[in-house]
């Protein structure tokens, strides 16, 4: 594995920086009082798109005076983003002391992994679909693996829309065989997959068609009602997908974690 260069950890007033920019772009949607739920999803935002960098630091008051609120649904928001992994805190520190969660090859082998095993049940689901119901799915599914396959291959490649074309097609297997419980677990989970894949999706392009010819195997099975070979295409894809992001990391490093 190459020696990683030292990096300086991002900066509170860094972090801050980029909270203000986007409370100012959209000051009208977290008027005084908002709800936690949206202060969660904003900072959840930032730190999937990577505008809030591994290893930011997160400051509540900071958050809550850039985003027109008080303190509470701040505070209410970063425990629900530390429950669910975006943010971490050090042993017996202060909640002002939060940074964004770093990007690990461990943290992605074990999130990819627990996606694949909820898109895995998705696809089962969706084979056992009847017939006609299969069909118009997997001519769905289709489509959007040629959009895949085109926007990887023409130059100069939209690595955000190479992964807006990724996420519509897995999406579409998990609406079509799941029901409402699944479908909760898949929007808590996918985002911290997404974190990884946007952050390290522009080295990862030259792995292009292994990715579709994974995909091509997950819409066979479904359209052949093949269920358990559906759950295991799936499973396979996020597994590969994990030693592919790993290896990158391994070339490009850790984030957010020296």
């Amino acid at each position: 594995m190459p020696a990683r260069r030292p990096t300086s950890r991002p900066s509170a007033t860094r972090a801050a920086r980029v909270v203000r920019a986007a409370a100012d772009a959209g000051a009208a949607d977290a008027p005084h009082g908002s709800r936690p739920e949206q202060v969660y999803l904003r900072l959840r935002d930032l730190i999937v798109q990577g505008l809030l960098a591994p290893g930011s630091r997160v400051v509540e008051t900071e958050v809550a005076t850039r985003l027109g609120v008080s303190r509470t649904p701040v505070r209410e928001a970063l425990q629900r983003l530390q429950q669910e992994g975006f943010v971490v805190g050090a042993p017996g520190a202060q909640q002002a002391r939060l940074t964004v969660a770093p990007l690990t090859r461990a943290d992605v082998h074990e999130l990819l992994n627990i996606v694949g095993e909820l898109e895995g049940l998705g696809a089962r689901w969706a084979a056992g679909l009847p017939i006609p119901e299969r069909r118009t799915l997997t001519k769905e599914l289709k489509s959007l693996n040629a959009e895949f396959h085109r926007t990887g291959k023409t130059p100069p490649i939209d690595h955000g829309r190479l992964y807006e074309a990724d996420e519509r097609l897995h999406r579409a297997i998990v609406e079509a065989g799941s029901g409402p419980r699944l479908v909760t677990l898949h929007d808590s989970v996918k985002p911290q997959a997404e974190r990884y894949i946007r952050m390290y999706i522009s080295m990862l392009t030259s792995d292009i068609r292994a990715s579709v010819a994974e995909h091509d195997a997950i819409i066979d099975a479904i359209d052949d009602g093949k269920a358990d070979e559906a759950q295991r295409a799936v499973q396979v894809n996020w597994r590969h997908a994990a030693d592919r992001i790993g290896k990158v990391i391994d070339v490009a490093g850790e984030r957010g974690s020296w």
